[in-house]
């Protein structure tokens, strides 16, 4: 989101890219000089380094770039090789991406309640949704807050459901030490510029313990071929390119810092907006501070849309994450999910308003923001 504050230059921006920028201007400016003078633009040494360091920082067997978070859910998608008749679990509240790639294969994303204090996919709700056509299951680490994965394995195992995980707003979130988007088939991840680990532009990751499955999708990215001109699988061009792998570098260096100063900026939330009846902080434990890396802050609020307008009035950006749940949109009423459908979610969606959030921001924004609250 623009920093631009217009006329309120006291105000307090939803994402500040251009002060992360400014703090590391050195460093990223001599990467982008050095990858250009390269000429090695495509799948060079700077996409490979990423690739290899950022499977380290996650613990897992293997990590392919993609072109953006989306490609890497549809890629996943086909991977698995999902089609017509093929029913996967998604939770009511999450972005469109989530569920694009099953469209486009035609999967049938089968829309699931959320719980009421994490915004986070239900499994009582999924037990009344599993069919025989059920295949599997693409749960969201929504925001930045690990679900529960142990409770997740035991019920794909218990229906024999593979599992995609959506981490593209969970970069470093752990469950119980173990890094989100590494249980499960896949992982996936995008690299969006506002995202905890985000690009100068698009970029996407899947990451995987399945060597055969790296490998296909390492095929699949890069037109179905291993081999120059030698084709195994119908595959398309979704690979990340230099410059932005070799931003990603620089970035992953900072990540598990930048996360720790995004817990702190939601304690402080949090500790600011306690007392208020009309007001709801989203629901953490403050002593495990890896669970949740805090990608968005978002408070449930009466009178949603006349405070996000008290506080843009006064320089302070807001967003809705999100105002329309997945089976709501026009564009899946053939669907035919009536109104009621995912209640918790529908509801949400009336009353979730997110903060400003970002590493850089300071005790004192953060205290402007919990104040405007306060008087509305």
């Amino acid at each position: 989101m623009t920093t631009d504050l217009g006329k309120n230059k006291n105000g307090v921006p939803f994402v500040d890219l251009r002060l992360q920028y400014e703090n590391h201007r050195e460093i990223f400016e001599e990467a982008l000089t050095t990858t250009a003078s390269s000429t090695q633009y495509i799948m060079g040494p700077e996409v490979t380094k990423f690739e290899k360091s950022f499977a380290d920082f996650l613990g897992t067997g293997k990590v392919v770039s993609v072109a953006s978070g989306t490609d890497a859910l549809r890629l996943s998608c086909l991977a698995l090789d999902l089609g017509p008749g093929d029913e996967v679990l998604v939770p009511a509240n999450t972005f469109i991406a989530s569920i694009l790639g099953l469209c486009e294969l035609g999967a049938q994303p089968v829309p699931v309640d959320v719980d009421p204090k994490t915004f986070l996919m239900d499994l009582t709700d999924a037990e009344h949704r599993i069919t025989s056509k059920t295949k599997g299951m693409i749960p969201v680490h929504l925001y930045g807050q690990a679900l529960n994965m142990d409770s997740l394995m035991d019920f794909a195992q218990r229906h024999e459901l593979f599992m995609i995980e959506d981490a593209c707003q969970a970069h470093g979130a752990e469950w119980n030490g173990k890094r989100t988007g590494t249980f499960g088939a896949l992982g996936c991840f995008s690299f969006f510029p506002s995202k905890n680990l985000g690009a100068f532009g698009d970029g996407g990751a899947i990451a995987t313990n399945d060597l055969s499955l790296a490998k296909k999708i390492s095929m699949l990215r890069n037109y179905g071929s291993v081999q120059k001109y030698t084709h195994e699988l119908p595959g398309t061009n979704s690979r990340l390119d230099s410059i932005q792998a070799a931003m990603l570098n620089i970035k992953l260096m900072f990540l598990d810092e930048w996360n720790r100063r995004r817990f702190h900026a939601a304690c402080r939330y949090s500790d600011g907006l306690k007392g208020l009846t009309s007001v709801l902080a989203p629901f953490f434990d403050p002593s495990r501070p890896n669970n949740h890396v805090f990608h968005l802050f978002v408070i449930q609020c009466e009178r949603r849309d006349q405070l996000q307008k008290f506080l843009g009035d006064r320089g302070i950006q807001t967003g809705v994450h999100y105002p329309i749940p997945i089976h709501q949109h026009e564009a899946f009423a053939s669907w035919d999910y009536p109104k009621g459908t995912c209640p918790i979610a529908e509801e949400l969606a009336t009353r979730i308003l997110s903060l400003p959030m970002f590493p850089e921001i300071t005790d004192e924004q953060v205290d402007t923001v919990v104040n405007a609250i306060k008087k509305f």
